[in-house]
């Protein structure tokens, strides 16, 4: 350690030479305000970078028209506003989308010998995820404007779109006028929307298909189903979804999904998680005989084997002739026909498999566990809208491999 900071003090020393060579600089600079602002004076900055403290010192101008000052070579380093370099908030970003903001102020100090405080990686790590949804708005916002570019690339295969929701804990400020999810019980937690989309070429000795490996991205937000879906459709027009042989959306049978598939996803192949749809049957199957276990395994069973041959209209027909004097069985038996019958068609699970495809949405419902779950669900969180989003968006880009892609485009934009 006492080797790593000699080195780290070297290196920072070399770098703040570096930075404070005297430069040539013009007598005026333009202004924010469109006017030209004038050499003021020579002013020092400290900043954290990556080797420890670096001072060094600038030219600054002021512009007499609105009176604000700014300085070309913090803009030229990127680190206008703000006291760390573009690589510590790099690793900020990064340890504030693995873990807690404190755990990683602790990981920081202990493998990179900075010393940050634990609300300057919350600020730098929501800023960066801030900075990202923006970019995910304009890129969706092209879309509605039909100015989306197009983006040339081999022909795809197979290409699948899942989409799942997943509840966030909130503060009281981001649940007013909400009502809870069940009857008469104030709301706790907010719905964050999560899609994916990945191909696959390959299937197993038993026909099953196999995902590309490291095909997966991932889009995410608190948002209405209507935003959401533009911001799906956008991560899959840009994966290819113009270039793609057979096309795919695979979900539960929550309605948003399918009025999100039906308006963005036009000639798809709709596809019902058949681990939904037997849940369906077992949650219903317990209703219908809570004391007799084996009479509910044997019915369950018996439907279970109907869907998975595709015989959806067999089991419509059976729910709505089961016999019951309850008038609240009646009402659930009901409910459960409508819902087999009005995705009859994407539940020809027989047809689906002997074409290869993904009959499953566990890609999906993993990815609520590891983007969402695994990070902003641990104990004792709670969330605001606008720092849940910036998360979200900043593990969304780092598990789909677009992080590196991201600081690019900042070095370019500089």
């Amino acid at each position: 350690m006492l080797v790593r900071d000699s080195m780290h003090h070297a290196g920072a020393m070399a770098m703040q030479r570096l930075l404070g060579m005297p430069a040539a600089h013009d007598r005026q600079d333009p202004c924010g305000c469109g006017q030209q602002a004038r050499y003021h004076e020579t002013r020092p900055k400290q900043i954290l970078t990556m080797l420890g403290p670096v001072v060094y010192d600038r030219a600054y101008y002021l512009c007499p028209s609105c009176h604000q000052g700014h300085s070309p070579r913090d803009r030229e380093l990127d680190v206008v506003g703000t006291e760390c370099s573009p690589g510590v908030r790099r690793m900020m970003a990064a340890v504030g989308s693995e873990t807690s903001f404190d755990s990683g102020r602790q990981q920081l100090h202990l493998l990179a010998g900075l010393e940050v405080t634990t609300k300057a990686v919350e600020r730098h790590a929501e800023a960066i995820g801030a900075d990202i949804v923006e970019q995910e708005q304009a890129k969706r916002n092209r879309i509605v404007q039909l100015e989306f570019p197009d983006i040339l690339g081999a022909a795809v295969p197979v290409l699948v779109v899942e989409m799942d929701g997943t509840q966030l804990p909130m503060v009281h400020a981001a649940l007013e006028g909400r009502a809870g999810r069940s009857q008469g019980q104030p709301a706790r937690t907010r719905e964050v929307k999560l899609g994916c989309v990945f191909t696959h070429t390959t299937t197993d000795a038993e026909g099953r298909p196999i995902r590309d490996a490291a095909s997966t991205t991932y889009t995410g937000a608190i948002e209405t189903a209507e935003l959401f879906g533009r911001r799906l459709y956008a991560e899959a027009f840009e994966r290819g979804w113009d270039r793609a042989k057979r096309k795919v959306v695979l979900g539960d049978g929550a309605e948003w999904i399918w009025n999100i598939a039906d308006q963005h996803f036009a000639g798809a192949i709709q596809i019902v998680d058949i681990w939904h749809a037997r849940e369906h049957l077992w949650d219903l199957a317990a209703q219908l005989f809570p004391s007799d276990e084996k009479q509910r395994k044997r019915w369950a069973n018996k439907l279970i084997q109907k869907l998975n041959r595709g015989r959806v209209e067999n089991i419509v027909s059976e729910l709505r002739s089961f016999p019951t004097r309850k008038a609240q069985l009646r009402d659930e038996l009901r409910i459960q026909a409508d819902y087999f019958e009005r995705n009859r068609n994407r539940m020809r699970y027989p047809k689906f498999r002997k074409q290869g495809l993904f009959i499953g949405s566990g890609v999906i419902e993993a990815g609520c566990r590891t983007v969402i779950g695994s990070r902003l669900k641990q104990s004792g969180m709670f969330w605001t809208v606008r720092g849940a989003n910036a998360i979200i968006a900043l593990r969304c880009n780092r598990l789909s491999g677009k992080f590196e892609d991201y600081w690019a485009s900042r070095s370019a934009a500089a």
